[in-house]
């Protein structure tokens, strides 16, 4: 494992720890949805909302996942025999399901990875599971963008990386400025992605860009 990957694994175990130590217990989590139900007008004994505390809560814990995956862990096996294929692997159209980190609402899209190897390949399952990984946290695109990215970079160490996400933001269609149908693209080349224009055309053609 090489450094970056080791500076990857500390910082996952030292947001991991942290958030273990100021996590709530469920009860107060519960706690917290009846105090919005509360907020929003209604109350949170009829019937229709006994039951919500709980689904909340469990559905946060599909929602927010991510948080007990590590990325790295999840790229560490690869293998060699490649017999010496060295052209670029591509996974298009992963559907992507993240939260906005400001206002707690939906990301939905997908997300287009390639990297072009040098010694090693990982299995095309690790590539979707680091999307799902940094995508079921709180996100901004941005940042989600560079994390995947980044992640199979400093594992796999290829020649290049590229990271294409598309994604509609309902904190932007159902709230705010109120304007469906529009889509937010993000990318992050590395290596000969970023320095290489016919290498990046390629990986454009290959997702239908």
């Amino acid at each position: 494992m090489n450094d970056k990957a080791i500076a990857l694994v500390a910082a996952a175990e030292e947001l991991r720890q942290n958030a273990e130590k100021n996590r709530p217990s469920r009860e107060e989590a519960e706690a917290a949805v009846r105090t919005l139900l509360r907020w929003a007008g209604d109350d949170p004994q009829r019937e229709g909302l006994v039951g919500t505390p709980d689904r909340v809560v469990r559905s946060y814990e599909e929602f927010f996942a991510g948080y007990a995956d590590d990325p790295v862990e999840i790229l560490s096996r690869t293998f060699e025999e490649t017999d010496g294929y060295d052209e670029l692997v591509v996974l298009k159209d992963i559907r992507l399901e993240s939260h906005c980190e400001h206002h707690v609402v939906p990301i939905i899209g997908v997300c287009h990875v390639a990297y072009l190897p040098d010694s090693r390949v990982v299995g095309i399952s690790k590539l979707a599971r680091v999307v799902e990984a940094y995508a079921k946290r709180l996100q901004i695109q941005e940042k989600l963008t560079a994390q995947i990215a980044n992640a199979i970079e400093s594992v796999l160490a290829p020649r290049g990386v590229a990271v294409v996400i598309e994604a509609a933001h309902q904190c932007m269609t159902t709230r705010g400025v109120h304007k469906p149908g529009v889509n937010m693209i993000t990318s992050r080349m590395l290596g000969v992605f970023r320095e290489n224009a016919e290498t990046r055309r390629e990986f454009f053609s290959l997702i239908g860009k």
